[in-house]
């Protein structure tokens, strides 16, 4: 490593945390991946494979893929059954840049400058989340209508712990296996759940249909001491009686292993559970792997497709949350009378109320995914159309209450589901007032904040507007005034702002003019005040992204909350 170049070091320092994953090292617009991990995202991902210098006579395998259309490289990195961890640039200088989008320009610039001094202090790099397919959270690696479960599992005995996450919604549930058929209960419910990632500890067998990935973790991360400290820390309670699962030790050393794993890979994750509950298999119909494949539930025996299934049948949602509910209702019957009951009550009412359902579904349909949407705002990773998207689906809850007060009786269920349909009016009205009808996909375009919310931003925006409105009569002033008709001011990247003269006019250029560039046919120039517009609009676009981005994160976190 010694020989190796600053930049080098800090990957391989990196790479050695997570040597299992496959790391995706942010280098200026893209992520690349070096040696082995090259290799493999080359030809998984049908990319050209390069190289890298590291030292002097060295190279090595090199692949790389842009930010922006990361999303679909991990989606196919992780449908081969890997991992992928990603390592972005820290630190306070930068950190508005990495959040808005403009982190490409900063790191080339600072790692440029520190490399080419043969300095080893680069833009420190961090792993800030590992991507598995159990915490997937990209909506473009996601399917709508079902769950991306995170399973854990573990054995001792005659009985069996299993704990199940869905990060993306916040679903934390663990359950344990006393009976004498605890295996075949086991199989039954993971069949249930069709977990995409299972845990176990190393080198126990688990009974995982086809589909889910078989995650080996440290067998230290299922001791029961380890795993009740990890809930008792992370919930910040002093027993788990009231999460069910005291006196459940094998339901506490499954769902205190997921904790210790969100933590390693996607602790902003952890913000987003607030409860865990203890159930039993006991209260539902059990269906074994068999009865489930042949009842044709949610996939048909001929083609292993959802297509001609039950589900397929039955799924006349028009929101995935919908879809996923129903998804759970059938694939785990209830055996609970009073709660049948209830449930075939609320069908009822609007069956016999046509008019309301037909309503309700019009509304329905235009409504956000509430739950993944909450979700990606308490992990920060939210976008400015996803907040709009809560907005939007907060504002519709008063107009979906009074239609369902139409087909509400008093103490039924309907009337329940009103009374928890919670419109947060404070929420909807802060989202409403900071956030643009139509915001662009990123910060970094700005135009993410409503004008009038901070006097701040307003402030940079009117004097930004100012010094374009003088930039653009410029050109009509300096040509009545010098007389040169075909005088232009222009712009570009590298020279800024410019008043350009051909060749033909050069006698009559006024001795305040500043030479600043020769052309073939023409001269460039520019004068003090120009210049000091210039700064004042270059200035007020990155301020505006500054100061959008620290309120948009502000906005975030008041919503998570």
């Amino acid at each position: 490593m010694a020989r190796t170049t600053p930049m080098r070091r800090q990957y391989l320092q990196l790479k050695s945390q997570h040597p299992e994953a496959i790391l995706f090292f942010r280098l200026g617009d893209f992520y690349e991946t070096f040696d082995q991990d090259a290799k493999v995202v080359a030809r998984v991902c049908d990319i050209t494979l390069t190289s890298r210098p590291i030292s002097k006579g060295q190279r090595v395998p090199m692949a790389g893929v842009p930010y922006h259309a990361a999303d679909s490289y991990i989606a196919k990195l992780i449908a081969a059954g890997h991992k992928v961890a990603i390592a972005e640039q820290l630190g306070p200088e930068t950190d508005h840049l990495r959040r808005t989008g403009m982190a490409g320009r900063a790191q080339r610039a600072v790692d440029g400058a520190q490399v080419a001094m043969g300095k080893g202090n680069l833009v420190p790099r961090q792993v800030i989340r590992v991507v598995t397919p159990g915490t997937v959270v990209e909506p473009t690696l996601l399917e709508e209508k079902r769950n991306n479960y995170l399973a854990a599992l573990v054995s001792d005995g005659d009985r069996a712990g299993l704990a199940y996450i869905d990060i993306t919604i916040g679903e934390f549930a663990t359950t344990q296996f006393d009976d004498d058929n605890f295996w075949l209960d086991v199989k039954q419910e993971l069949a249930r759940l069709r977990p995409r990632e299972c845990l176990v500890p190393e080198g126990m067998e688990a009974p995982i249909e086809e589909g889910a990935f078989i995650t080996e973790y440290e067998s230290w991360r299922f001791e029961e001491g380890n795993a009740r400290r990890s809930l008792l820390e992370h919930f910040e309670v002093g027993t788990l009686a009231g999460f069910g699962c005291e006196g459940k030790p094998l339901a506490v050393r499954a769902a205190g292993a997921i904790i210790q794993y969100l933590t390693q890979t996607q602790p902003a994750a952890l913000d987003h559970l607030r409860n865990l509950s203890t159930y039993s298999v006991g209260d539902f119909m059990v269906l074994d792997t068999v009865t489930r494949r042949n009842l044709e539930l949610s996939q048909t025996i001929r083609t292993g497709r959802e297509k001609g299934s039950l589900l397929w049948v039955m799924d006349d949602t028009v929101t995935a949350m919908g879809g996923r509910l129903l998804r759970r209702w059938i694939s785990q019957p209830l055996l609970d009378l009073r709660r049948l009951r209830r449930r075939q009550e609320a069908v009822s009412s609007f069956v016999e109320g046509t008019p309301t359902r037909l309503e309700v579904r019009e509304l329905l349909k235009g409504l956000g995914d509430l739950e993944r949407l909450t979700g990606r705002v308490v992990q920060s990773i939210a976008r400015p159309r996803e907040l709009v998207g809560i907005g939007r689906t907060l504002n519709a809850i008063p107009e979906l209450r009074g239609m369902l007060a139409d087909i509400s009786v008093q103490e039924g269920p309907i009337a329940d589901l009103i009374s928890r349909l919670d419109p947060c009016a404070e929420i909807a009205e802060l989202l409403a007032q900071a956030i643009a009808d139509d915001p662009p996909a990123t910060l970094a375009s700005g135009g993410v904040i409503r004008p009038g919310f901070s006097d701040e931003l307003d402030e940079v925006l009117a004097a930004a507007r100012e010094a374009k409105q003088w930039v653009a009569q410029l050109e009509h002033q300096e040509r009545e005034r010098t007389g040169i008709q075909s005088l232009k001011v222009g712009y570009n990247k590298v020279f800024g702002y410019y008043l350009e003269v051909s060749k033909a006019n050069l006698d009559r250029v006024p001795e305040e003019y500043v030479r600043k560039q020769t052309l073939v046919s023409a001269e460039r120039y520019f004068i003090p005040e120009l210049k000091e517009k210039e700064s004042l609009i270059l200035n007020a676009e990155e301020r505006q992204l500054e100061i959008e981005s620290r309120i948009f994160h502000q906005v975030c976190a008041q919503v998570a909350a």
